[in-house]
């Protein structure tokens, strides 16, 4: 059981959690188009991690940085069929952005 001191010391962190809360939802059409774009990257760095991110002299960074760098890939669009590729988009077709993780598949 606690004492009486540690529940006045749980509710009031009970109730600054919850005021904190209320406050963050009361006042996020402020806050939020200035954290979206930190919170994109930050997750995009957390879970797509570069060879930046690594240790200095690590086996993989040094790999990484000697590496060719890789086509970029292209997302075209033309009469409603998407067509993955690391060329130009055909004539006729609309590039888009690619989103996302890609898989590199070897040619045939």
């Amino acid at each position: 059981m606690l004492s009486r001191g540690e529940r006045i010391f749980w509710g009031g962190l009970a109730a600054a959690a919850i005021a904190g809360g209320v406050a963050a939802w009361w006042t996020a059409d402020q806050w939020t188009p200035h954290a979206g774009p930190w919170a994109a990257q930050l997750w995009h760095k957390a879970t797509r991690p570069d060879p930046d991110t690594l240790p200095q002299g690590s086996p993989a960074r040094k790999a990484g940085a000697a590496a060719a760098p890789m086509a970029q890939p292209r997302k075209c669009v033309k009469d409603g069929q998407v067509t993955y590729t690391d060329q130009p988009c055909p004539p006729g077709s609309r590039e888009l952005v690619v989103d996302g993780a890609v898989t590199f598949l070897p040619s045939r």
